[in-house]
């Protein structure tokens, strides 16, 4: 079947969507963690009822829900399609303002807000595959928000051509978007009942093509250390400072492996991403990933070795090495349910795809998702450069993600009984 939607409606959907600030905060012990994250969720769950779409709703944490009504008779499993309305604290979401570069013919993008925030084609190579397509950035004052409006935009483009076609046949199919994703809390509060779904997919993937069924497994790590503290002008033999504990730990980690600026494919690491504290007592959080779980312990085991070796010039200090499970590789989950992934591959393909399967180095709300009882592989949207002001979205990618999405809305139903 072919489906055409309509180039104008899609970007138009995205900008709209790019103007809300939905900035996450992993300072923030609320949920959402910034309220203004349901500035979007609102103008979600209005558009959704305008479609027909009666039944869509914010609750009280900014998750919205939905369901599109099935449109066969045939005892379909219940879909569910995710994606998150929140950005990355890393950089500035406020006032973002959308650019268009149409019929991208390659060579450097110089983006009008900030002339020293080039997109160069030498360090994006997926703008190669984007000759002749439009593209969109910020102006380069802030990030886009492809991450991951893209995905929402595709969702809510996929929704209304079903709604508006009912001829299509297809199971019950649900919607969910998320808050806090990027501070790794995507779906802390979701309420799986009301979700009510058997598998999901979420649409939050990088290039054309795509799906990734495998990600990192990832634990937090906390490294506490205690110091001695005295008063300076009588610390000699006494004093014991964590401060210079912890930077003197930090400075002994590895400097050509283990580290994400090291590391790429499926190799794994240790991060460290904060670090806080004064004389008497210093904090040093990590994360740590593998896209083997059982090589979680052997980082971790590593990082606490490192840490006595500098410990032992440190006599009278002392630390706790704090260890929080974060999320698991959801190919343990999906090897059990092959067919999951096997659909959005067809989906795929039926938009005149070539299909790119892989893992991620890192999380989607489906890593955790899958391990709540909902299998969920990640499909791509078509953003790239995330988390800076560097991203840009081709329109065409995020036109075929929501292809797929039908496509796959009607596989699922062609598969049934």
């Amino acid at each position: 079947m072919e489906i055409n939607f309509t180039h104008h409606h899609l970007v138009d959907r995205f900008i709209r969507y790019t103007a809300i600030d939905t900035q996450s905060d992993p300072s923030s012990t609320t949920c959402p963690s910034t309220e203004k994250q349901k500035n979007l969720a609102k103008v979600l769950v209005e558009e959704l009822k305008a479609m027909g779409i009666s039944d869509a709703m914010m609750d009280e944490h900014g998750y919205v829900y939905a369901t599109i009504p099935a449109t066969s008779k045939k005892l379909v499993p219940v879909i569910c399609f995710c994606s998150h309305m929140d950005t990355s604290p890393d950089c500035s979401g406020e006032h973002v303002k959308a650019v268009i570069h149409n019929n991208y013919q390659g060579g450097d993008i110089v983006l009008p807000g900030d002339n020293s925030i080039i997109i160069r084609a030498n360090e994006h190579p997926a703008l190669r595959e984007q000759i002749g397509q439009d593209i969109i950035t910020s102006d380069g004052t802030t990030l886009l928000g492809a991450d991951n409006k893209a995905g929402v935009a595709a969702i809510m483009n996929a929704a209304e051509f079903l709604m508006q076609h009912p001829e299509i046949p297809h199971g019950a199919i649900r919607i969910l978007f998320t808050p806090d994703e990027e501070i790794g809390r995507g779906v802390d509060k979701v309420d799986m009942k009301k979700l009510n779904a058997d598998f999901a997919y979420t649409i939050d993937g990088e290039t054309l093509g795509h799906i990734e069924d495998e990600t990192f497994s990832a634990d937090g790590v906390t490294v506490v250390i205690h110091g001695i503290p005295t008063h300076p002008g009588f610390a000699k033999g006494k004093m014991v400072n964590a401060l210079k504990i912890a930077s003197d730990f930090v400075a002994a980690l590895p400097k050509h492996d283990r580290s994400p600026e090291t590391t790429a494919d499926r190799e794994p690491f240790f991060h460290p991403v904060s670090i806080s504290g004064n004389i008497e007592i210093c904090s040093v959080g990590f994360i740590i990933r593998d896209f083997n779980t059982a090589g979680l312990a052997v980082l971790e085991n590593e990082l606490k070795e490192i840490l006595h070796r500098v410990m032992e010039h440190y006599p009278g200090a002392s630390f706790d090495f704090i260890v929080k499970e974060q999320y698991r590789n959801m190919k343990e989950i999906l090897d059990q349910h092959p067919y999951v992934v096997d659909h959005a591959v067809e989906a795929i393909q039926r938009s005149g795809l070539k299909v790119h399967r892989g893992g991620i180095r890192g999380g989607t709300d489906g890593s955790r998702l899958s391990f709540m009882g909902l299998p969920c592989p990640n499909i791509f949207a078509g953003e790239h450069a995330f988390h800076s002001k560097y991203e840009w979205v081709s329109v065409r990618d995020m036109q075929k993600a929501s292809e797929t999405i039908v496509h796959l809305s009607m596989i699922w139903e062609e598969k049934s009984k």
